[in-house]
């Protein structure tokens, strides 16, 4: 773990309430990104949304100003859809997410049987906006059935701009113990499988690496859990009074990413 954030190397950017908010960047973004660029340090957003596919965050951070590709990108779907290919070739898998969830898991050879009787491996849960009641029913079956239970991860809402929130997928967790008393592996934020998954992926040794996000339970519990180190921003979900009362520690908390390029800032005029 880096004690001083000179010394980071790599940081994994939450996006939802840390980048931006709802369609909305976040005062300070590009000045923080083009700092990290001048002193040749990478950056790699990383987000538990699983409701968008790669290719799409390329393309809303584009309309944001910011240019990245998708190795620029890295999401709690790809991470589940490593997970269950890892576990078993071609897994079947009955999904509760979106179309572009769909598509990710789809490109790596998972066998989608949402509209079969077929039973499936796994029970997968992600971040769906166009959840169904069919599709909670069905799922609920499942897991009454046996079937493994997995979810891309447990954050409870996503931040939006003007201080709301929409239902996020640890919602949909706690309404589906509620009724079937099951709880999945959860493979996004705070397991630190995902940051293991990047430190292979991109070949970037942890004690360089960074989280940074706005979630006391997500972004800094994966620091803790990992050994990285993390960063709080208080620009999206998390607030001083959360922090107070919370025993999670993060190493570093700034009001936004705009607080971190003005650190560095002075760091890089040192340099």
């Amino acid at each position: 773990m880096s004690k001083n954030i000179k010394d980071v190397n790599c940081f994994l950017l939450d996006m939802d309430g840390t980048i931006y908010l709802g369609n909305n960047l976040i005062d300070g973004v590009k000045e923080f990104l083009e700092e990290l660029e001048a002193q040749n340090k990478r950056y790699i957003f990383m987000t538990n949304n699983s409701s968008k596919s790669k290719t799409t965050y390329v393309e809303k951070l584009k309309k944001l100003g910011i240019n990245c590709d998708i190795d620029n990108i890295f999401t709690s779907g790809e991470a589940t859809a490593i997970y269950l290919t890892e576990d078993k070739p071609n897994p079947k898998v009955f999904l509760l997410g979106t179309k572009d969830l769909e598509d990710e898991f789809i490109n790596h050879g998972i066998i989608l049987v949402n509209d079969t009787d077929e039973k499936p491996d796994f029970v997968v849960l992600g971040f769906d906006t166009t959840l169904t009641y069919n599709k909670i029913w069905k799922a609920c079956d499942y897991l009454r059935e046996g079937v493994s239970y997995i979810a891309t991860h447990p954050d409870l809402n996503c931040p939006l701009e003007g201080g709301k929130y929409m239902p996020d997928t640890g919602s949909m967790i706690k309404m589906i113990e509620a009724s079937t008393g099951k709880l999945p592996y959860i493979i996004g934020k705070p397991n630190k499988c995902i940051v293991e998954s990047i430190s292979k992926k991109f070949n970037i040794e942890k004690h360089h690496m960074a989280m940074v996000g706005d979630r006391l339970y997500t972004d800094v519990m994966l620091g803790v859990n990992s050994d990285i180190t993390s960063v709080l921003v208080l620009s999206g979900e998390t607030t001083m009074h959360d922090l107070e009362k919370s025993n999670v520690n993060p190493t570093y908390v700034f009001n936004s990413v705009k607080d971190i390029y003005s650190n560095l800032k002075e760091v890089g005029a040192l340099l």
